[in-house]
Parts: C-alpha cells; structure tokens; sequence
C-alpha cells in the first residue's frame, strides 16, 4: 500500500475532522467492541447536532467545556464539536475524584459539561454540580434540564456563530494534569499544537485506511487523545472502545475481535503481561532456567514466546507504542528478541504530547528515538558525559498555564523554550536516552547523581515486586518495595505460616533482593535501606507513583 503525506489547509481541528469527513465519509470511525461503529459521515452529522445543543444554551467561540468520561465513541463527538466551532474542550481523566471534576469546571470557568452516566450518578450522589448552562449525560446526549439554561440570543447570532473563523493559535484544549508532585496545573494547548503533533507523526509511521485501533488508555491523557484518536482520525483508521473495564480476559477477548493493527499502553501494562504471562514460562524448573540463561537459547524462546503474544493481541498487530514512561530493561531485552512490533514515545502533556519517537523496525535498545519532525531538542546544563535537562521547541509546545502565569515563567523562557525537567543524552544518530526525572534526581555522598528510576527498574525486574521507589531518606539511599500478594503467597505457601515467620521471611527476601540490585548498580547507586511497602503505590491516572506522598512522609 501507497501511503501519501496529508497536508491541511491550516493547522486546525477544524481543518482536520473537514478533511476526514471528505475522504473517509462511508469509512468506519468509531464504535464499541461487538457492535457496529459510526462512519466517519455519521460522525460528523453528531457534531453538528452537539453544536446545536450548544450553540442552544448560548456557548460560543471561546467558551470552556467539561468533557468527564471514560472512553466512547460520543467523547470523540463531544471533543471535536467543541474545537471545531472554536470553543475549548476541557478533558477530566475519570479517575479523578468528582470533587477534583468539579474543582476543574470551576477553576477553568466551564460553562457546559458532557458527564458519562455512571460518573454523574456518583456526581449528583455526591454533590450540587457547579453552576452551569448546560449539563448533558454523554452516554444518550440527554440534556439535564433542572441543571441547563436555554439561550435567549436570537437565530440571527447563532447563525453568525456558525461562521466563527477558527485560527491556528486559538486555544483548542485545557488539559490539567495530575502530576505526582501534589499540584494539578491546567495545560493550554492551541489548535496548532494538537493538529501539528498530529499531522507530524505521519513522517514516523504509516497508517492506513484499513487499520484498526483499539483505545485502552484514558482518551482524557494527551497521550491517547492525540495519538490514539487525532492521528487516526486524520488517516481514517477506525477505533474501537471496550464498554466494560479492561481486564485481561476483557482484553484478550476485545483483541480477538477487533484483531488491533494499532493499541497504545503505558509501561505497567505490557510489564504486566511479560511478568504474569511469560516469565513464569521460563521459570518452570532449574532445567529451563538454566537454558534461558544461554543466550542464543534464550533469543530462541524469547521468539517462540513473541508469536504467541502476537496471536494473544489478535494475530495482526503492527504498532504497540508504550508512552508515559521507561519500560524496564528486562521487559524490553524481551520485546526486542520477541520480535514484537514495540516502540517508545516520548513527551509531556505540556507539547500535545509527541516531542521525539520512532516507529517499530528502527527501535533501539533502551532508546526512545529522534526528534520530531519540525520539533527542536537541546539539552542545558550538560555534564562530562553529555547527560544534560532536555528543553524543546516547536509547534507543539503550550502556550502555558491557565491562570498561572508564574509556573508558566518556571518552564518557559523568552525565546518559547519549555524545560522538560527530563534528564538524558542523545547518541550519534540523534536518538535520545533519558536517564530520569531531574526533580528526582539525587546528589550521592562524592556528588554524583543517582537516577532512582534506573535503580527502581533494577528492581522491579525481580518476579515478585509488583513496584518499587527509591529515594533519599536523610541521606539514606532507600527503596520501598510492594511485593505482589499473589506471586508472595505461591512462593512461601502462606497457608499454614504465622505472622511473625512469614514476617521474617519477608525481610529475608527484601533483602535478597536488595543485595542482587546491588551487584548490578555503580557503588554510589547502592541501597542502603529496604521498607515493605503493605499496600499498593498510590498512582497517577498514567500508572506513575505519587512520589511526593512517600518522599515527604518519609523525610518528615
């Protein structure tokens, strides 16, 4: 198949959905697993009905939405009727606290608000909803009347409304992140910034008409939104949505049917699935462990298991792009010999997200890949070994932070440049490595710096940690370590174990475990402390550790 470049005639969500709506018009869009999806004609005759409703409750050019909903195909309608008649989406992950939801709408000044059914049940359980002039249900689109206020302005001014001109640097999108350092910050992105990322990703992969996406991810991350719906949208590939939550026989059986030639993860889902499924293959026995540890032997079943993972996922898969995060060493050393068709992208929700990637036949090992097309990278404050803080420029870079112009001082200069606050290299083919967070970074006793994220990776390899976090608790290098209940309880046989042996024999394995991290970390990367942590990290929307709310109780 030929692929040819698209060009639009401006870099606008307008221009985009226009364009698709053209060419792709009896193509399928959207729609739930089982069930038949929408046509991208379809589609578009259910945004012009949503900008009705909207116009009919007097939002305009300029006004906030609230979009608060897990994923289906009406958030995609709901989304593009908003930025295309020049209003602003505001998306809230679903896994936000309805108080954190209506704190949002309140902060971003929305004047309407689509709300999933189940999330408003909990929302009216809850709460009054804050002062709105339009309240819908997203699952029917059923406008809550008690809660809605008609327009009095005439049909003369909502024709005129319909002739808005969208520009290219109107605000499209306020995105608030959850971050794991405590403080949610509302990421302004224009209509150039998501339409630029969107069209720029086509220099990185081809994508076709007959591709098949299947969205697990929160279509409320920029992650998703852009890669796993914008960018199909563009190239008329269909997306299909899970109805109930993906769990993994939900998930396996939703890939069989859809057979995805598309899916995005974050890194704990495919680690997941590598420390769940295939590892204990190579564990049966000290024969097989032994045999896995022989190279050539080891790229032998390594390859066998990436058939069947490939079947696992539907037998057609041809892109698995993980983002959000590194995966572990292990993992990929896996993910590469199993031929599986991985790559890693990298960015922030502050550049609507893509910043630098690869597709999967030139990945490298532990890399992310080059810049984007049209974006620029250089790294500051780089030491001996050319590791240095990672500042971007482009199209794609925010206009800043709503109501927030000090925190917008912090990360951007003068010259449009946003500090990443990422930590890495680049290599002679321009590929970039990042190290870690430089927030998190930690200054060792000779002043050297020590990259938690590399050691908690060192760790999370081990078969029975579900997760990890190393920090520094009065200058002691430390790790937390959440032991997986189901693997722990296999090993020992709790069973017939008292507490205080089992306790004994916990510790006895954190601190194996510590000891082995060690002899595979530079001396001043070595744990000096272990902590059992009993309960599961509290985490992100992303499946990022809140490492605030350890670090601070720890040092305390």
């Amino acid at each position: 198949m030929e692929k040819t470049f698209i060009e639009l005639p401006s870099l606008t969500l307008k221009s985009l959905f226009e364009y698709s709506q053209e060419a792709y018009a009896d193509r399928p869009a959207v729609g739930f697993v089982g069930e038949e999806s929408m046509t991208y004609r379809a589609l578009a005759e259910k945004i012009v009905g949503i900008q009705e409703t909207l116009r009919k409750y007097g939002i305009r050019s300029g006004d906030k939405v609230a979009l608060y909903s897990e994923n289906m195909p009406n958030w995609g309608a709901v989304y593009l009727a908003v930025t295309t008649m020049g209003a602003v989406i505001v998306p809230v992950l679903p896994d936000f606290h309805v108080s954190e939801a209506m704190h949002i709408a309140v902060h971003a000044e929305c004047k309407a608000a689509f709300v999933s059914k189940k999330l408003l049940d909990n929302m009216l359980d809850e709460a009054q909803p804050p002062v709105l002039s339009l309240l819908v249900m997203l699952n029917d689109l059923e406008v809550f009347d008690e809660f809605s206020s008609p327009s009095n302005v005439d049909k003369m001014m909502q024709k005129l409304d319909k002739e808005v001109v969208v520009k290219e640097d109107d605000l499209a999108a306020i995105i608030y992140t959850s971050g794991t350092t405590g403080s949610s910050k509302g990421v302004m992105l224009t209509q150039k910034n998501l339409t630029f990322d969107a069209t720029a990703s086509q220099y990185l992969v081809d994508i076709y008409t007959e591709d098949r996406f299947l969205s697990v991810l929160p279509m409320a991350h920029t992650f998703e939104c852009t890669v796993g719906f914008l960018i199909p949208m563009l190239n008329g590939a269909s997306i299909s949505y899970i109805l109930k939550p993906p769990t993994p026989t939900v998930l396996i059986r939703a890939m069989g049917s859809v057979k995805p030639t598309f899916m995005l993860t974050v890194p704990l889902i495919i680690e997941k699935i590598y420390k769940n499924k295939i590892q204990p293959n190579f564990e049966k026995n000290f024969f097989i462990r032994f045999l896995y540890k022989i190279p050539f032997v080891r790229r032998k079943l390594n390859a066998i298991a990436g058939k069947k993972l490939i079947e696992t996922f539907g037998g057609e898969l041809r892109f698995f792009g993980i983002g959000g995060a590194g995966v572990s060493p292990s993992v990929e050393k896996f993910l590469r010999e199993a031929s599986f068709p991985y790559c890693i992208g990298y960015g922030l929700t502050e550049t609507a997200p893509i910043l630098a990637g690869t597709n999967p036949s030139i990945t490298k090992y532990r890399a992310i890949g080059p810049a984007l097309p049209g974006v620029t990278l250089e790294l500051r404050n780089q030491d001996e070994n050319g590791v240095g803080i990672l500042w971007a420029k482009g199209p794609n870079v925010m206009k800043g932070y709503y109501k927030d112009p000090e925190k917008t001082a912090e990360v951007m200069d003068e010259e449009g440049w946003f500090n990443t606050e990422d930590i890495g290299y680049f290599d002679e083919d321009n590929y970039f490595f990042m190290s870690g967070r430089s927030k998190n970074i930690i200054v060792g006793p000779g002043g050297e710096n020590i990259y938690p994220e590399q050691i908690e990776a060192a760790i999370n390899a081990h078969p029975l940690v579900g997760d990890s976090l190393v920090f520094d608790a009065k200058g002691t290098l430390t790790a937390r370590i959440y032991l997986d209940p189901e693997k722990l309880d296999a090993y020992f046989g709790v069973t017939n174990k008292s507490e205080t042996k089992m306790h004994s024999k916990i510790e006895a394995l954190l601190e194996e475990i510590r000891e082995e991290v060690n002899g595979n970390v530079s001396s001043f990367s070595r744990i000096r402390k272990v902590i059992e942590q009993r309960e599961e990290f509290v985490k992100t929307p992303t499946k990022k550790i809140k490492r605030y709310l350890y670090v601070e109780a720890d040092n305390s």
